[in-house]
């Protein structure tokens, strides 16, 4: 190992409170992150499956990368897995990350992961300062909310640090705080919605890992470290960090001076300022604007989170601003609402819309005192901040209707009666794996398909639709001219895609011969599910910023994808690898987990969507599509469609072939397996009878 990593991952047991190590080197070949994360599941508990996800025996999984406490620019995530309690039917081994500074303090202290296993008897905490490792009682942290946590513990692990001063650290010195990552009430109840939070808006959202750490009697993780990160080749690597500026937004120096501010910082790269909470395009409810500067997580120059002069929403980001729903509230309401929510350690994303489900139940008086579904809420004082409280409090207790709506909404809806009727309507909008439904499959197919052919929503902007996307949504809003044409946008992302590189109708959202039924959306559905398991999730990239294919930055408008991600890799960790080669990494990981899922149950007959998916039109957004007729490209919402169900199982087909799975039921074959080194899953597979 040249330079990237420590050498070793850290292994805790928590029912005989006992600590090893992992060798890194084992596990290399994958990256770090998600790659090495999907190969650790497999290794220690692949042969024990099926179990559940709050058993014992599930993992909590967290791990670096190459990246994580170097100036490698958008690589500051953490990729948390295990077996995800918040998914529906089957609690899938899933993954969630977040960022902030928490991967780059577990590198300066040694290490390249963690892996937590088993379940302590009573509540507990694990203390990392460099190489000592301590479990500690939690007496007195369990029940805090979990930004209170966060400051207990700091105050804990170095009770005389001042900010700003020097404190002493196992024979060594440093400024920082530790970096703790810790659930809420929710996740200590077991919620299926319970979510991981480090600082005070970086959550691990989707899986309900929160939970997970609550079934383990685990309340938080800090850690802090003194040491640093090795580079193989500091040169190449400044050297690559120079010649990435030229695709940044410059405040210094603005490229295009027509296309700052306002909504054009999805495009351009500049600092969001975490995007919807203090950004008068959403509204004129957002005015006046609150002080804010932004803020980013380790090594980022995107800066998407915001810190506010009223403290309010500080550091969280995208919908975990707006999560909280009040109708005609003020925006401040809303923001100290979001705050409550990060507090009790509610995932936001599935709160989301739970909340607009409640009270539909209650319109359709189905829900309320007396009614089929009793709740005890004052519904008729929804969207006031007593109200929030009450709600978030039951679901973070299990008490009152709490006790069903902890369980996720599928499966509430499920013991209510009204799963069957509302998911097929859509009233009940879960697109996959009991999550809600993001960007829909009937419009941004490559958003919807990827998610199904997963685990759980995609929640990577930059790597699907996004940019094509808000490309001519900014010109719009801003009544001007896109400066990339649909058929230059669509070409110019195409020519990054290797190794399918060229193949424009990859983007081509119609539904006409080269559209979204197509060979050509196979190929981006795989290039999208390959460099989201090792470029994102193996490199701890951030989905907002990469991949980068087009840029208003340059003269060509070329972005740094396909070259940045190799040319940084390797000065990093010393190897030579082209970007084809992490493509390839990308597939075996993503075939690994496929793997592990038809362990668990997947079958091709189960990655369908909700009938409303296949029943009911809708308008789409502006995306770029071919007519074949005028045989021109344009951004275009096209007709009202939904979902041609017999032409999507026919997509599906070519693209289980395609990634070398059988077609009948979807899984890896073991041929696939073989000739990817992963043997050892076929022959697991063979044992529970599910490589036929």
């Amino acid at each position: 190992m040249k330079g990237g990593y420590t050498g070793k991952i850290l292994r805790v047991n928590l029912t005989n409170k006992s600590t090893s190590t992992i060798p890194t080197e084992k596990y290399e070949e994958y990256g770090g992150g998600h790659g090495m994360g999907s190969a650790l599941f497999f290794d220690l508990v692949g042969d024990q499956l099926p179990f559940e996800a709050f058993d014992p025996r599930n993992l909590i999984i967290m791990m670096a990368h190459p990246f994580a406490g170097t100036f490698m620019p958008g690589s500051g995530r953490c990729e948390v897995q295990g077996l995800g309690p918040m998914l529906y039917p089957i609690e899938w081994f899933a993954h969630s990350n977040f960022g902030g500074r928490f991967t780059a303090q577990l590198k300066y202290a040694g290490w390249d992961g963690i892996v937590v296993e088993g379940a302590a008897n009573a509540p507990v905490w694990i203390n990392i300062a460099n190489d000592q490792v301590k479990i500690e009682s939690a007496d007195g942290i369990w029940g805090m909310d979990t930004w209170d946590t966060q400051e207990e513990i700091s105050r804990r692990v170095m009770p005389r640090l001042k900010y700003g001063e020097w404190a002493e650290l196992a024979d060594s010195y440093t400024t920082q705080i530790p970096a703790v990552v810790c659930c809420g009430l929710a996740g200590e109840n077991r919620s299926r919605l319970g979510a991981l939070l480090h600082g005070p808006g970086s959550q691990a959202a989707l899986g309900g890992f929160g939970g997970v750490f609550g079934s383990k009697n685990l309340k938080a993780i800090s850690v802090i470290g003194t040491g640093s990160v090795p580079i193989a080749d500091p040169k190449a690597f400044m050297e690559a960090r120079l010649w990435f500026r030229q695709f940044l937004y410059d405040v210094d120096d603005p490229r295009r001076k027509d296309m700052v501010g306002g909504m054009f910082f999805w495009i351009n790269g500049s600092p969001a300022g975490a995007n919807v909470t203090n950004n008068p395009d959403f509204g004129a409810n957002a005015l006046p604007l609150v002080p804010a500067r932004a803020a980013a997580c380790a090594s980022c120059p995107r800066a998407c989170r915001q810190r506010l002069a009223s403290a309010d929403s500080n550091e969280s980001v995208c919908a975990g601003t707006a999560a909280v729903r009040l109708e005609g509230a003020s925006l401040k309401l809303t923001r100290q609402g979001n705050d409550l929510m990060q507090k009790y350690g509610l995932g936001h994303w599935q709160f989301m819309p739970m909340q607009g489900y409640v009270q539909d139940l209650y319109k359709r008086g189905l829900l309320g005192k007396g009614k089929k579904i009793e709740c005890d809420l004052p519904m008729d004082q929804f969207g006031t901040m007593g109200f929030l409280d009450m709600f978030m409090r039951q679901i973070s207790t299990r008490t009152g209707i709490g006790k069903d709506l902890t369980e996720g909404l599928a499966r509430a809806a499920k013991k209510w009666g009204t799963y069957e009727e509302d998911s097929a309507s859509g009233k009940l909008n879960l697109a996959y794996w009991g999550t809600a439904n993001h960007y829909d499959p009937r419009t941004e197919a490559e958003w919807g398909f990827g998610s199904l052919l997963g685990e759980r929503d995609l929640m990577l902007h930059n790597i699907a639709n996004y940019p094509l996307h808000w490309t001519p949504v900014a010109f719009q809003m801003a009544n001007k001219e896109p400066y990339l044409t649909a058929e230059q946008a669509a070409q110019i992302t195409a020519d990054a895609m290797i190794p399918y590189q060229g193949d424009a109708f990859m983007l081509d959202y119609s539904d006409g011969p080269t559209g979204i039924y197509s060979e050509h959306k196979v190929k981006q559905v795989a290039w999208i599910k390959h460099y989201e398991k090792f470029w994102i999730g193996s490199n701890g990239f951030c989905g907002w910023r990469w991949p980068m294919c087009f840029t208003n930055n340059t003269a060509d408008y070329k972005g740094p994808t396909p070259e940045a991600e190799p040319k940084f890799f390797n000065a990093v960790t010393g190897r030579n690898i082209t970007f084809a080669d992490g493509m390839e990494l990308g597939r075996k990981i993503f075939t690994l987990d496929r793997a592990i899922w038809t362990i668990q149950g997947r079958h091709r007959d189960m990655e369908v969507f909700p009938a409303y998916i296949y029943e009911q039109s809708i308008k789409g957004d502006l995306m770029p599509m071919y007519d074949h007729k005028a045989k021109k490209w344009s951004y275009s919402e096209g007709e009202s469609r939904k979902l041609d169900r017999a032409r999507f199982e026919e997509w599906k087909t070519r693209f289980y072939a395609f990634e070398g799975f059988n077609t009948a039921n979807g899984w890896p074959t073991r041929k696939t397996l073989e000739d990817m080194g992963l043997k050892k899953a076929a022959d697991v597979m063979q044992t529970k009878g599910r490589l036929g």
